[in-house]
């Protein structure tokens, strides 16, 4: 069996993170919360869930992610898949079976879980988030030719190609800079259609106008980046 670990990048998410930590399957064989400068009972939570608790003080959700990937790098027996989830329970954790199944059987490098309509609650997804997708993912199809229709951040992906990304985005951008460069690097990959709920608590990003307005500006970004990067 290949070793999977998970990463969980979390806010003061202390009403949902055990939940989530609970109904991630026996398969995976490590998971990881990192709390990103949490100020509630998060970490207490996590912990007492059997997570593996580490804190980052920067904000930002790609210093969270790159902080559980070097916590990982730190360790003698590598993983195989490593798959990154939110901790606001807006995913169902027991489908990252369905994630990590064609990466384990059919050798694809990485898997976007895809929150489509009708696997979606209503209310699950804020209009800006809608549309953000909408125009994120056009954009690396009119660019790149992908075949991408969601930014979500529920994703599965072999570990050595997630090194080999050399991820370096530290906020609002990480999700679309790691689809950006598996399409650049040429990688396989697959959109596997997953429930979506609304999320416990506030959004941090889709919730505020601020944070609307600076995801899209550092999605936008990445993507123009990468359409004038030789």
């Amino acid at each position: 069996m290949p070793i999977i670990k998970v990463i969980i990048p979390a806010y003061n998410e202390a009403d949902s993170i055990a939940k989530v930590v609970h109904d991630i399957p026996e398969t995976v064989s490590e998971i990881i919360v990192v709390s990103n400068n949490s100020t509630d009972a998060t970490e207490k939570n996590a912990k007492n869930a059997g997570a593996t608790v580490l804190t980052e003080n920067q904000k930002g959700y790609g210093y969270a992610c790159l902080k559980g990937m070097h916590y990982i790098a730190q360790q003698e027996t590598k993983p195989d898949i490593i798959v990154f989830l939110d901790g606001d329970y807006s995913d169902y954790p027991e489908e990252l079976t369905k994630l990590v199944a064609p990466i384990i059987q059919n050798n694809i490098d990485f898997v976007v879980g895809s929150r489509v309509k009708e696997l979606r609650e209503l209310g699950a997804m804020t209009p800006q988030q809608i549309f953000g997708n909408w125009l994120a993912t056009f954009l690396m199809k009119l660019f790149f030719g992908a075949r991408f229709t969601d930014l979500g951040p529920f994703r599965a992906i072999k570990y050595k190609k997630l090194l080999a990304l050399n991820m370096e985005d530290k906020t609002y951008g990480w999700t679309v800079e790691m689809q950006l460069k598996v399409l650049k690097q040429k990688l396989s990959y697959l959109e596997i259609p997953v429930n979506y709920r609304n999320r416990i608590g506030v959004s941090k990003v889709s919730g505020t106008v601020k944070g609307s307005v600076f995801a899209g500006i550092k999605i936008l970004g990445w993507i123009f980046k990468y359409s004038f990067k030789k």
